[in-house]
């Protein structure tokens, strides 16, 4: 059986830092507790654990307040509440084709339901956007503006600056998608016009599944879309009007936030530019090998800078679940073959409904990792 070569890091980070499972697995033998809910030491400890992840996340994302970010279950959860949470009855909404799911889906069951109208960008056929398009499409009752920052399907990267000054100068708030590029790409959130930005927390931040991140600008406002025991004011039978208690009713995942605080320490330490320049390399050197493959079409921006570390690619003659399957059974290469989550996306390319082969880098891969996967598109093609 070939050796294990892992280039799905669009799904989920892996390998992780040793830190960790080493995080977690001291929270779940040694400390055990419910952050916020007692006066013993364990329980002070998870609750400090917790303040720590935020006061991490803060220093990764060049924000003052630690308090301004939220956690929940993944990137949908956390797209879901920013989505939900800032619009009503008869608000008008614009996201991009480059969309993933977790925004579409959340929209369509609004406008299903008659609460909003929406507006979907068209993006080119590399799957980039136009920041010009937007402005055009802003009407008097648009209340929000939705864009993914790394396209999950090419991996190029959306022009966040000039759409966020466009929303900031028409008054509509901005909700950034950042699960394909937070720990991957720096973002420094206090010089962007951006008022709320989701991500997982298992991707790029390195932390374990059933983790995401929403941060929420100061003068933002969001209704809740759940309520429950938060272990503050417990007097009161109504939902905190205070961050971060406000959207985080429930238990907390404290084990996977002790994950998520190792993982986000290692990006610190590391520093987010080289993770950066390590991914261009390696989109750099893929890029280069397809080229020279007949047969093989590579999908996304040119210039391996404005890729968020995935690149998907079409096999002439070979379906992308086969291909994806011949390179997981004769190589050991595994990554992600069909749509993606994202049918919008691949309609602007042109590749629905079948999809694409899509490779996604790590910061755990290596150049020799990646001239091996250009060597097995090779195989494939010439057989």
């Amino acid at each position: 059986m070939p050796t294990r070569l892992y280039l799905d890091n669009a799904a989920t980070s892996y390998p992780k830092p040793d830190s960790v499972w080493d995080a977690m697995d001291r929270f779940n033998r040694e400390v055990g507790a419910n952050p916020g809910r007692g006066p013993y030491g364990e329980a002070a400890e998870a609750g400090a654990l917790v303040r720590q992840c935020r006061e991490a996340l803060a220093q990764l994302f060049g924000v003052r307040d630690p308090d301004r970010f939220v956690f929940g279950l993944n990137g949908t959860d956390m797209l879901n509440l920013a989505i939900k949470g800032s619009v009503g009855r008869g608000d008008h909404v614009i996201t991009t084709a480059l969309d993933h799911n977790s925004v579409m889906r959340p929209l369509n069951e609004l406008e299903a339901r008659g609460v909003i109208e929406y507006t979907r960008l068209p993006g080119s056929p590399r799957g980039e956007l136009d920041p010009a398009r937007l402005e055009p499409e802003i009407r008097s009752n648009t209340r929000l503006i939705v864009a993914v920052h790394g396209s999950n399907v090419t991996g190029s990267l959306l022009p966040i600056e000039q759409l966020g000054r466009i929303a900031r100068a028409n008054g509509v708030r901005f909700l950034v998608d950042a699960c394909q590029t937070a720990g991957c790409q720096p973002l420094n959130l206090s010089a962007l016009s951006v008022d709320l930005l989701a991500c997982s927390g298992h991707k790029g931040l390195l932390g374990p599944m059933g983790t995401g991140v929403l941060y929420v600008a100061d003068d933002v406002e969001l209704a809740t879309v759940r309520e429950g025991g938060t272990g503050s004011v417990s007097a009161d039978d109504v939902q905190p009007s205070f961050l971060p208690d406000r959207f985080e009713a429930g238990t907390l995942n404290a084990g996977g936030i002790a994950g998520l605080l190792a993982g986000v320490r290692f990006l610190l330490e590391k520093g987010v530019h080289n993770v950066h320049a390590h991914k261009v390399k390696l989109v750099a050197t893929f890029l280069e090998g397809v080229r020279s493959l007949p047969g093989v079409l590579a999908y996304g921006p040119s210039d391996p800078n404005r890729n968020a570390g995935v690149v998907s690619v079409s096999l002439r003659g070979l379906a992308p679940d086969e291909a994806a399957r011949a390179l997981d059974e004769r190589h050991g290469i595994q990554v992600r073959p069909g749509l993606h989550c994202a049918p919008w996306a691949h309609r602007t390319l042109g590749t629905f409904p079948q999809g694409t082969v899509r490779f996604s880098f790590g910061y755990f891969n290596s150049v020799d990792q990646v001239q091996t996967a250009v060597r097995a598109l090779g195989e494939l093609t010439a057989a």
